[in-house]
């Protein structure tokens, strides 16, 4: 991944892809500074260094995003959103993170095991 405009357009902006063209992606930027902006994503070349011989290939610079951890969704605010809590949170504030990223508790959907999950709270944490 590439950061083609810092701070617009960095690591882990979030993009509303619009068109998709041979050479030419069109998105809107939906997080950070730039939000409701469109930009024009173009292929770039990659020369991988790390091998014996060289080659030159070209890609768009993103990765399609379906789910993010509960660590990544920390600090970002959701219109909709599905948490899948089948293994049990494993860390102090993860299940009140996840669930707290929408707005609307009608906007939240959790996934769990016969309706129940562990939240896991470390108690000298509180004190």
């Amino acid at each position: 991944m590439r950061n083609l405009d810092a701070p617009r357009m960095c690591n882990g902006t979030r993009l509303q892809i619009t068109q998709l063209g041979r050479n030419i992606v069109r998105a809107i930027i939906m997080t950070g500074t730039a939000k409701g902006e469109e930009v024009l994503i173009p292929r770039i070349p990659i020369i991988p260094t790390d091998l014996p011989f060289q080659f030159k290939r070209v890609q768009f610079p993103l990765k399609a995003a379906f789910a993010m951890t509960i660590n990544k969704a920390q600090g970002q605010t959701l219109k909709v959103a599905g948490v899948h809590l089948e293994k049990n949170c494993f860390s102090h504030g993860q299940l009140y993170v996840a669930c707290s990223r929408v707005s609307s508790p009608q906007n939240l959907h959790v996934l769990t095991k016969e309706g129940k999950t562990k939240n896991v709270v470390y108690k000298n944490v509180l004190n």
